[in-house]
């Protein structure tokens, strides 16, 4: 986007065409451009009801940010891909789940100081 100066969904490809070779059973994309830091974007994108509903997306999984600045405009354009539903062979999951349940009385021991989190991404405090 920042290369052709344009707000666009497709301006490097059709977004299913990108989003292929991932395998993601759900995708989607949240764009902007002009602010420069990503918690302004965040903002924005919190504040609009279909990008807030990528960001709230069932089953996200994975979660990328990029941004790139025009050299004609000097604009900072942003991207974020959210995908989820990926098939995993299950005795890949069973001894994820094996693993989490022997680190998670670890984790409840330690204390962590509370945190005031504008949005909980995948457990990610934003």
């Amino acid at each position: 986007m920042a290369a052709k100066d344009m707000l666009e969904h497709d301006a490097a490809g059709a977004f299913s065409s990108r989003m292929a070779p991932s395998q993601a059973g759900r995708a989607a994309e949240n764009i902007a451009y002009g602010h420069e830091s990503f918690t302004k974007t965040l903002d924005q994108w919190i504040h609009s009801s279909g990008h807030r509903k990528n960001l709230l997306m069932q089953g996200a999984t994975r979660v990328g940010v990029a941004s790139a600045k025009s050299s004609k405009t000097g604009r900072t354009y942003w991207a974020m891909v959210i995908a989820g539903s990926y098939e995993q062979p299950r005795r890949v999951y069973d001894q994820a789940r094996r693993v989490a349940a022997k680190e998670a009385p670890k984790a409840r021991k330690q204390s962590r100081a509370p945190q005031t989190c504008r949005l909980n991404i995948l457990g990610l405090c934003l």
